[in-house]
């Protein structure tokens, strides 16, 4: 029998892991006023955008820091 023409069979190793991208976010609970949720919610559905992501960025925009694009006009 010739063995020449068989291949060797590929060593079946663990699939790759994921790497996690590093923790940017920490979840919280908060008290917000129903006034002003309800105005995050109306814009949210108004531009397509979370709420949460709003409020986001409302509160890093009056701390200062970089703005990361929204998608909001």
């Amino acid at each position: 029998m010739n063995t020449d023409s068989i291949q060797p069979v590929a060593s079946t190793s663990a699939p790759a892991r994921r790497v996690r991208p590093p923790k940017r976010k920490t979840r919280i609970t908060i008290y917000l006023d129903d006034e002003v949720l309800k105005e995050f919610r109306n814009l949210s559905e108004r531009c397509g955008t979370g709420y949460q992501t709003l409020i986001n960025a409302a509160l890093r925009n009056r701390l200062g820091g970089p703005v990361i694009e929204s998608g909001v006009a």
